[in-house]
């Protein structure tokens, strides 16, 4: 498409200045939406520093990477939006994690409810437990640290201490955790004490899992934890016939312990994280 005659250079400058009236102006556009010539005449008078920033406010807004659910919903909740995105690149608060850690436990809590009064029921309920206890352990070992964490460099490099951003993502997994626990405990059979076992347990091997990591690797600490809380527990079973041993009154006075020492050992050596990259 061409046109037969140009804008004269005056009203271009007036344009530019942003001098011209509303009717001219808009007439003008629609001829420069044809005309080559009159926009090649336009250019050298555009404003640079007014182009330069609504070109870069057009790249950043193109580049910048949409906010997923988690960090949607974190902002909504009003965290501010560096520990928002922080939170969001959290390998274990994702929504595919959430699906997974909800599908096991559903899947267990299931086969405890159909397997009530057989034979089976003691082993259903105690794979549950173990579950639901061990659901933010594994969250834990991947909310932070190198060949786990995707951002991990950059969470060493932020303004954020290392130990807070540690501490703020295993508090969002062990919540998260919790809550897909707690609604999975719903399908157990009958709604008793047993539906909540599990609850000090995850709490004292998610804080003995980062009381462990200001010596090792987190991921590293939590197989550590997670197999060694295995092995005892199976153990337990064993040895006094009854499936759920390691979840009775012993077992919760020691979850209990283990949280009083973890958060005394947090309290002391939380600046171990600190800078850490771990080979």
């Amino acid at each position: 498409m061409s046109t037969t005659w140009h804008a004269d250079p005056s009203v271009l400058a007036l344009y530019a200045a942003q001098d011209l009236d509303d009717v001219r102006a808009s007439s003008l556009e629609a001829h420069l939406l044809a005309c080559e010539h009159c926009r090649e005449a336009l250019a050298p008078m555009a404003p640079t520093q007014q182009m330069d920033a609504m070109w870069n406010g057009i790249a950043s807004a193109l580049d910048a990477p949409h906010p997923g659910m988690v960090e949607q919903v974190l902002l909504r909740l009003g965290v501010r939006g560096y520990v928002a995105r922080l939170l969001a690149a959290t390998p274990s608060l994702r929504l595919s994690w959430f699906l997974a850690e909800a599908l096991a436990l559903g899947s267990a809590a299931f086969a405890a409810h159909h397997a009530s009064g057989t034979d089976a029921a003691g082993a259903s309920l105690f794979l549950f437990l173990m579950l639901a206890a061990l659901g933010p352990v594994v969250g834990v070992a991947a909310a932070f640290g190198p060949g786990v964490d995707p951002a991990y460099e950059i969470g060493i490099a932020s303004p954020m201490r290392s130990d807070r951003l540690l501490f703020i993502r295993a508090t969002a997994v062990l919540i998260a955790s919790i809550l897909i626990g707690g609604t999975a405990s719903l399908l157990l059979p009958g709604l008793d004490r047993t539906m909540a076992l599990w609850l000090l347990p995850a709490l004292g091997l998610t804080l003995t899992t980062l009381a462990v990591a200001t010596w090792l690797r987190p991921i590293v600490a939590a197989c550590a934890v997670g197999f060694g809380w295995l092995v005892l527990a199976t153990a337990a079973s064993i040895a006094t016939t009854d499936p759920l041993a390691a979840f009775q009154v012993l077992g919760q006075v020691l979850s209990t312990l283990a949280i009083v020492t973890s958060v005394l050992v947090l309290i002391q050596r939380h600046s171990a994280y600190e800078g850490r990259i771990p080979s």
